[in-house]
C-alpha cells in the first residue's frame, strides 16, 4: 500500500510539473500551432449581415440598386425576404433573397456572398440568380456555380 501511495504521489509531482511547462508558453511565444482558432459563423448571423447590407445600401435612394449585365441596366430593387438555407462556395458563405424590381414588377432571386473575417461578416458580393423564376445559374452537389446558357 505504501508503494502504490508513493508511486502516486510522485507521479501527480511530475504531471503538475509537465502541465506548467506546457502552459508557461515560453516555447511558441504564447500561441500554439499557429493563433486562435476561427469559428464557424452562425447561418442566422449571415442572414442578418446580408439584410443588414442590403438596409444601409437602400436607405439613401429607397432601393437596392444592382446592375443587370443581361439587360445592360441598374434594377431598382425591394427586399422581399433573405431564404433560409446558407451554403458555402469557396471562402464565402452565400444565400438568396427575393426581390421585386420596383420599375418593371421583377421578381428577382438574388445571391449574396458573405465573407467571414477577422473584423466579422460583410457582404463581398451580389449576383442575379433568377428572373421571375429562370436560373441564370445553378449549383452543383458541391455548391459550385455553373451557368446556365439560353
Amino acid at each position: 500500500m505504501f508503494n502504490f501511495v508513493l508511486v502516486l504521489v510522485v507521479s501527480l509531482c511530475f504531471l503538475q510539473v509537465s502541465c506548467a511547462r506546457e502552459d508557461s508558453g515560453k516555447e511558441h511565444g504564447g500561441k500554439e500551432h499557429g493563433g486562435v482558432k476561427t469559428l464557424k459563423p452562425a447561418a442566422d448571423d449571415i442572414r442578418a449581415t446580408m439584410k443588414n447590407h442590403v438596409l444601409e445600401k437602400s436607405e439613401e435612394s429607397g432601393t437596392f440598386d444592382v446592375y443587370d449585365d443581361k439587360v445592360a441596366k441598374t434594377r431598382r430593387l425591394s427586399l422581399i425576404r433573405v431564404h433560409k438555407r446558407v451554403g458555402k462556395t469557396g471562402d464565402y458563405y452565400y444565400s438568396c433573397a427575393d426581390f421585386l424590381d420596383v420599375d418593371t414588377n421583377e421578381l428577382l432571386d438574388l445571391d449574396l456572398d458573405v465573407e467571414h473575417s477577422d473584423t466579422g461578416l460583410s457582404v463581398v458580393d451580389v449576383r442575379i440568380h433568377k428572373l421571375n423564376g429562370e436560373e441564370r445559374y445553378i449549383y452543383d452537389v458541391n455548391d459550385n456555380r455553373i451557368s446556365v446558357e439560353r
